[in-house]
């Protein structure tokens, strides 16, 4: 006698996928595989380039990654530059090998102390957890400011130039670090300290109103908006004002706490135009600072990360060294 064909076991629902972008990583409903960005490289002093690194934890869940050039003995103090990675909330690490080789080489060209924040990731800590790590991961660092009385960390205290403090990230972390300079506009920083500048690098923006860049890759663009629901499950959509600051109803861009903005963007990135639209609706906001755009030719999201050496990266990380010093 045959035997009877038995229909398979309900999937459970450890084995249902709520987002996926492989081979990076997949979200299931009770967990979550990473794939990508969580390998560890440990701090240290880089042969090349002379940059030393170290680790520093600042509260249980938010520490960083401090990158220090090669001091000369008439040395000045240096810019500082607290830096958000990205990922889409949900990957990357202050301590993986690509941002580490990107700091060892960048802290060393631009001649300036960096502050690499590690913050919670999404979606096991959603959004808005990564902008409140942040915040606290640059409280701290301006705690050095002379005379402040914190001096936890020698390299702040002996070495930073507060006069010259800046923000920046890429992708996910350029929004966070607009969001970190909003509210710094709105609730100013301890000990007086001033951002300076901010630096965003292809920012990770979305909105329901179109634009051109769109269609450069409609599977790419309907990803991110996938991904930021996920991330942010309490967000109310696309005109959220997180991820949508030129929203009606989002706080005006008059009130950014910095006196300079640069925005770097590629041409080939389907968040290129959200990047300009920054650029466009900041210089026409009202606010009284500066602000510059610069455009990589042929490149895509985040590509300098990904060919560090090619021509369009190492253009734009003179660009971001010059707008560092200037």
């Amino acid at each position: 006698m045959a035997a009877v064909p038995t229909a398979p076991p309900p999937a459970s629902a450890d084995d249902e996928i709520v987002y996926e972008s492989m081979p990076c990583i997949r979200i299931y409903k009770n967990r979550v595989e990473r794939y990508f960005g969580s390998e560890f490289v440990a701090a240290s002093t880089d042969s090349a380039t002379g940059v030393v690194s170290r680790d520093r934890t600042i509260s249980p869940q938010v520490s960083a990654r401090l990158y220090l050039p090669r001091l000369h003995a008439d040395a000045a103090k240096l810019p500082v530059l607290v830096y958000y990675h990205g990922g889409g909330f949900c990957l990357g690490s202050a301590f993986n090998p690509t941002f580490h080789a990107y700091f060892n080489n960048f802290a060393a060209l631009a001649n300036v102390l960096v502050v690499s924040v590690e913050y919670r990731l999404a979606p096991e800590h959603p959004v808005p957890a990564a902008y409140a790590d942040s915040w606290e991961a640059l409280a701290w660092a301006v705690s050095h400011v002379a005379g402040a009385g914190a001096g936890d960390e020698p390299w702040l205290a002996d070495h930073a130039d507060f006069s010259r403090l800046y923000l920046g990230g890429e992708s996910a972390g350029a929004n966070i670090a607009h969001h970190v300079a909003m509210r710094a506009g709105a609730e100013g920083l301890p000990h007086g300290a001033k951002i300076h500048g901010l630096v965003m690098i292809h920012p990770y923006f979305l909105g329901t109103n179109k634009v051109g860049s769109d269609d450069l890759d409609a599977t790419a663009r309907e990803s991110l908006g996938s991904l930021w629901r996920v991330m942010c499950p309490a967000t109310t959509g696309e005109d959220d004002p997180l991820i949508n600051p030129f929203v009606h109803g989002a706080p005006g861009l008059d009130a950014l706490a910095c006196g300079r903005v640069l925005v770097c963007i590629g041409e080939g990135d389907v968040l290129r135009d959200r990047g300009r639209l920054y650029y466009d609706r900041l210089t026409a906001s009202g606010w009284s600072g500066e602000a510059e755009i610069w455009q990589a030719p042929g490149k895509g999201h985040t590509f300098h990360l990904l060919e560090p050496l090619c021509d369009e990266a190492v253009a734009q990380d003179k660009v971001i060294s010059e707008f560092l010093n200037r």
